[in-house]
């Protein structure tokens, strides 16, 4: 049995998701998590409420919903032929979400309603989970060519090029920016080549 919103579905029931979604995103990134309110939801998204209820049934659910979306809808992973080129796409695609208006509010409160929600939780670690496992290939790819040590853990490779981003996005006022995603390419490729990531 799956979980309420976690089935993507088809035919004409999908505009009723997109929309709901939408404003859903809309009001977590306005208001955070705790102002998302099911009927509020539903007479902005134009459905009825018994929809909201009988599909997603608690604010929980409908973020882990969101999150879902955004995973399987985000930018697919860069094929640049090098790993520096791949590396430097990931990085600048982490730096223009968290630095968009819209979706780095969003992300904030994602963030901070994971530390107090366990659904929300688990659907933001399922998120980051599915988007390295989307971009964990190019270091395979690296290694293919030679530009990486044979045995090098892909996700864990993407995971640390991304995490002084997020922690530059968590404890400044400001997002990061391309010169924060540069060095971390860098650093990153660094300890590739020094075989920090062997596994």
């Amino acid at each position: 049995m799956t979980d309420p919103g976690t089935v993507r579905p088809g035919g004409r029931t999908a505009q009723v998701r997109e929309s709901v979604l939408r404003v859903v995103g809309d009001m977590v990134a306005d208001h955070g998590f705790d102002a998302l309110d099911l009927p509020t939801v539903a007479t902005r998204a134009g459905v009825g409420k018994t929809t909201v209820y009988r599909r997603w049934g608690s604010a929980s659910a409908l973020v882990a919903d969101l999150l879902l979306e955004m995973a399987t809808s985000s930018r697919p992973r860069a094929d640049t032929g090098s790993l520096a080129g791949d590396l430097g796409a990931n990085a600048h695609l982490v730096v223009d979400t968290l630095g968009d208006a819209r979706q780095g509010r969003l992300f904030r409160a994602m963030i901070a309603a994971a530390a107090m929600d366990h659904t929300t939780a688990t659907a933001l670690a399922t998120f980051y989970e599915t988007r390295v496992a989307e971009w964990a290939p190019c270091v395979a790819d690296a290694i293919d060519r030679g530009e990486a040590p044979a045995g090098t853990d892909g996700p864990e490779a993407i995971r640390a090029l991304s995490a002084p981003l997020y922690y530059r996005f968590l404890t400044t006022t400001a997002p990061p920016g391309a010169d924060d995603a540069d060095r971390a390419v860098a650093v990153v490729l660094a300890a590739i080549a020094a075989g920090a990531f062997v596994a």
